[in-house]
């Protein structure tokens, strides 16, 4: 047998050919379907045209209000309520409203319904996010969904893959953040098209689950098709605490070919800043030190975690956002912003004078809940910074790890975290 790499294997386990080999068409069977309040209504019309009975397993289809919710128009709220409606009809029970859910990449893994060796669909392109756990998140577009909603499967393209070797262990204020921004420097927002990216290496162990999330979450920022993360002893835990069944990682066999191999050593990294209009852009942040910024944005579907809200918290005890600055924190889901909470997060993020906000993907999209206007400036922990993301075409947004956003915040341009976190009494435990 030809030896294979992870996705090749997990790819393999859920084709109904069982093999994967790189440019092959294969048929595969996915473990979760996922679809947001855009991408759903979309789905459900196309669904409903197939004439088929019912979906081809309730309990397999995840449903979230996500996007534009809480709803800010009545465009939207419609939206929601198709979204929630097929829900009832069907009998699908993985439906979540605001309030109950959250961002739905964040969300799923909170849920248990991704670990070693699964695979999701999801018409969301982030759906990437769910290589962090050693599993396949494969992103497809509203009709595919439909059909497989419909019959449990869809054919796909056998990618090839990119190794990328992490080595060594990260300094202070480096987190997985930076390591997917220096990635995608080196290669550009092309250089994985038609390739899963697959992490691995000794440093890998350095990566908490939440940082190998923001790492994952970006691959799609480098054309990637999907990604994953080999499985240790960090997701195993990571499983059980979410309640899930123990499954063996799947990890690469010896021999197995890659289209390119990349090694990133962790030690050597600084925390870095994209600049507009590209995630490609990167540069460590003391090149961009005395970047005015209007807004700080911390959250998304993989870095409003509660490893990024802690890092919010300690750069914002005793210290407060620059006047003329506005900061929007959001929390990833309803469980992190509880959690964040009885940890007295969100009392230091509010009494530092930011605004903290229900779970959204508002305005990360530029949808809602924190757009900007004609010729403002952000530094977000978002993933993208195109023209024209975050609202008004002639607004710039800068990416960044959490650390440095809080730090922009206080300071009201960017800046060195270590500068501001030197100024600080002792951090939170």
């Amino acid at each position: 047998m030809t030896p294979g790499t992870i996705t090749q294997k997990i790819l393999a386990a859920h084709a109904e050919e069982g093999a994967a080999r790189p440019g092959e068409i294969i048929t595969v069977r996915p473990d979760v379907v996922l679809l947001n309040d855009v991408s759903g209504p979309l789905s459900f019309e196309q669904f409903e045209a197939m004439g088929v009975a019912g979906p081809f397993d309730p309990d397999r289809i995840v449903l979230v209000a996500d996007h534009f919710a809480p709803a800010p128009n009545v465009t939207a709220a419609g939206a929601i309520a198709m979204t929630r409606d097929f829900a009832r009809r069907h009998g699908i029970s993985h439906y979540y409203d605001p309030g109950r859910g959250g961002i739905e990449h964040a969300l799923l893994a909170e849920l248990g319904l991704i670990g070693h060796g699964g695979i999701v669909f999801g018409a969301d392109s982030h759906t990437c996010t769910a290589g962090a756990f050693n599993g396949l998140g494969i992103g497809f577009g509203s009709t595919d969904l439909a059909a497989a909603m419909a019959t449990g499967r869809l054919w796909m393209r056998v990618p090839d893959s990119i190794r990328v070797e992490l080595i060594g262990a990260p300094g202070s204020f480096v987190t997985g953040k930076d390591v997917i921004l220096e990635l995608i420097r080196r290669i550009g927002s092309d250089g994985a098209a038609e390739a899963s990216l697959e992490f691995g290496g000794s440093g890998l162990a350095a990566l908490s689950m939440d940082e190998r999330m923001a790492v994952a979450n970006m691959a799609v920022e480098a054309g990637a098709d999907m990604c994953v993360f080999e499985g240790d002893a960090h997701s195993a835990a990571d499983m059980e605490r979410r309640g899930m069944a123990p499954a063996p990682a799947v990890m690469p066999d010896s021999g197995a070919a890659y289209r390119d191999r990349i090694v990133i050593d962790l030690a050597s990294l600084s925390p870095m800043v994209a600049k507009p209009p590209s995630p490609a852009a990167g540069v460590p942040v003391g090149a961009l030190r005395g970047q005015r910024v209007d807004q700080v944005y911390v959250g998304n579907c993989a870095n409003g975690t509660m490893t990024d809200l802690r890092q919010v918290a300690e750069m914002l005890r005793g210290r407060r956002v620059a006047d003329g600055v506005r900061m929007v924190v959001v929390p990833a889901t309803q469980a992190i912003w509880r959690q964040a909470m009885a940890e007295g997060l969100l009392e230091v993020i509010a009494a530092a004078g930011a605004a903290v906000s229900t779970p959204t993907c508002g305005a990360c999209f530029g949808g809602h809940m924190g757009i900007l206007a004609a010729g403002e400036t952000a530094i977000a922990t978002t993933n993208r910074n195109y023209r024209g993301r975050m609202g008004h075409p002639d607004s710039q947004v800068f990416l960044a790890n959490a650390w440095v956003a809080a730090a922009a915040a206080v300071r009201g341009e960017i800046v060195p975290p270590e500068e501001i976190a030197a100024l600080m009494p002792e951090p939170i435990a």
